[in-house]
């Protein structure tokens, strides 16, 4: 049954509010939890979930992001009808980029008439879950709707800068808001909202119809969300909403919205919990990712021959070729090849790979994108006066040094 479903992963937005890490690639190939990709989680839930036929449009800074999935994603056999395809904005249907999310299927429809699936599925490629989509089309099919969409119970303050369903009896979905300030809240749960998860699933028929009508509008901008369950519910399509159920051992519905500095922090933060929401462990959902062939982990000296030269790491998750060379690592993430020299201290942060921190620097509630090297003596993290004048630093005090940044 899955051989009908046609798969769409969205992997083209700018990511503007995740700057600077997505100043040399797109959203969904920035690094997270140490040797992943942010859409390593939905590419592995495809797989997880038995999808076979997968397209992944591109768009912005894509560069990162093809290489990533030529190395790491060519696994299914083509020979049997199955792909993992990269499809770039093509301008097929006129002169202009995506204007939208709704408009970027459009601009593929023409994939929809080679494969002549039954449903299409939607996916958003830079969020942090584990989603049986399986689940989601027999819904899908047992309801017997036109749209369904999927959705997660979330803290109402967070409803600033997320799309709000409004949901009914029955799980139908009665409306859509668009990060709302007062939004509607959750039958029976006045603290709580659904929020849209930027999944999809429709019925081949219909989304051709809807988006050929919508892409007539001058007034849309041709977005699932905000244009087309509007338009669907006007013409009283049957539309519903799927609640997000987690594939993971703990049952918790773990989701995130990776769309801000501070976000991507927390999200990776949460992965050194003792007992962690999100579980990387879990062998009956793995999370797949290509990986370089580096060395084992290194710690160096035990403070024997020179007091204070201790190679300590606590409460961190640690990638290959990483060295920790007499310095200090406590709740932090370390991507591949990175080195951590002697006397120095790294805290609460995230480093990417290939960033090398000179003796004696300390680092502290801060991102180091790729490719950095945190000279003798250097202090980031705590002088946020001076962290400002030189990096950039979110609201809550989170330093980002850039890919490739020199720093004096």
């Amino acid at each position: 049954m899955m051989r009908k479903v046609l798969t769409f992963i969205m992997a083209g937005g700018k990511g503007e509010r995740l700057f600077p890490l997505t100043k040399d690639r797109a959203k969904p190939a920035v690094p997270f939890g140490g040797i992943y990709r942010v859409i390593d989680f939905t590419l592995s839930n495809c797989i997880n979930s038995g999808l076979r036929g997968i397209y992944i449009l591109t768009q912005y800074k894509s560069a990162s992001l093809q290489r990533h999935i030529r190395l790491g994603w060519n696994i299914l056999p083509s020979e049997l009808g199955q792909f993992i395809e990269l499809l770039p904005a093509q301008q097929r249907v006129g002169d202009s980029w995506y204007l939208g999310t709704a408009d970027a299927i459009y601009q593929n429809l023409y994939t929809l008439e080679m494969d002549k699936p039954e449903e299409v599925l939607i996916l958003a490629g830079d969020h942090i879950y584990k989603m049986n989509y399986y689940s989601m089309i027999d819904f899908h099919r047992d309801n017997d709707a036109d749209l369904t969409v999927g959705v997660v119970e979330v803290d109402k303050e967070n409803s600033g800068h997320l799309g709000i369903v409004d949901v009914g009896a029955e799980n139908s979905v009665n409306g859509f808001q668009e990060k709302p300030k007062n939004p509607k809240t959750s039958p029976g749960n006045n603290n709580k909202v659904y929020a849209s998860m930027g999944i999809y699933v429709f019925k081949h028929p219909v989304i051709e119809e809807e988006l050929h009508e919508d892409a007539k509008s001058h007034l849309s901008t041709h977005d699932f969300g905000k244009d087309i369950i509007p338009q669907m519910l006007k013409k009283g399509k049957k539309v519903v909403a799927y609640n997000f159920i987690e594939e993971d051992e703990g049952g918790a519905s773990y989701w995130r919205d990776i769309g801000t500095i501070d976000a991507y922090y927390e999200a990776n933060m949460d992965l050194i919990n003792v007992n962690p929401t999100f579980n990387l462990y879990d062998k009956d959902w793995p999370i797949r990712t290509y990986q370089e062939q580096f060395p084992p982990v290194k710690t160096v000296h035990s403070g024997d021959e020179i007091a204070g030269r201790v190679g300590l790491v606590l409460d961190s998750i640690v990638s290959s070729a990483c060295v920790v060379s007499g310095g200090k690592v406590q709740r932090s993430i370390l991507s591949p090849n990175v080195r951590v020299n002697s006397f120095s201290e790294v805290y609460d942060s995230i480093l990417m790979e290939g960033v090398n921190v000179g003796r004696y620097a300390k680092v502290k509630r801060a991102i180091i994108d790729k490719d950095v090297d945190i000279p003798q003596g250097t202090v980031i993290g705590y002088d946020l006066a001076e962290d400002k004048r030189r990096f950039f630093v979110t609201e809550s005090g989170i330093v980002v040094v850039a890919k490739g940044t020199e720093i004096q």
